[in-house]
């Protein structure tokens, strides 16, 4: 297990192997059936997870229809981060798109685990990486086009296209399913 923690960290910052041991004894593993929600609306998130088969989502209800945020795959951190890090309930739900394995680490060993030197420097880290991340969505959402976006899956992640209903895919673009699917059909 920790090495897998340790090769999906690594292109971010090259821990050693013995952090990713600590990390890995403060998690449990839990299971979740696909579409089961792993931290609803409204709700504080109390947990961290790593992905280890399956996927999940972050969504915010909007009008009548779910947004979807953000998508995560295997060998990915995923939580509802801003309701994990603030202790407060969220408009963000999270939900498994997928049968999926993940390890949960709670808050509480979150917070051991940043009491060690190495934990601090793992979390700053992460923290800094998963910002740059968001902040290359939003300018990507602003100054690319649907198109643009998409072919930009396809290209960098072909699992998206393939495992994730298109739903979700059109939402994350930030376009409606009818628009992708124009775009499929012209692509």
């Amino acid at each position: 297990m920790e090495n897998r923690l340790k090769a999906a960290f690594d292109k971010y910052f090259d821990a050693p192997l013995d952090a990713w041991k600590s990390f890995a004894r403060y998690c449990e593993l839990v299971k979740f059936k696909k579409n089961e929600v792993i931290k609803p609306y409204g709700k504080a998130e109390t947990n961290g997870y790593f992905i280890l088969s399956g996927s999940g989502g972050v969504f915010v209800w909007k009008g009548n229809n779910y947004v979807c945020l953000d998508l995560m795959y295997e060998d990915t951190f995923f939580a509802d981060y801003m309701s994990l890090i603030t202790q407060q309930p969220s408009p963000l739900e999270t939900i498994a798109l997928e049968n999926s394995e993940m390890l949960r680490i709670s808050r509480a060993n979150i917070d051991r685990l940043k009491q060690t030197e190495i934990g601090k420097i793992i979390f700053l880290i992460s923290a800094e990486w998963s910002f740059v991340e968001k902040q290359q969505q939003q300018i990507d959402l602003l100054l690319k086009t649907a198109e643009q976006r998409y072919l930009d899956l396809i290209t960098h992640r072909p699992d998206i296209i393939r495992r994730t209903p298109q739903k979700h895919i059109a939402s994350y673009l930030g376009i409606t399913t009818q628009s992708l699917s124009r775009l499929r059909k012209n692509i």
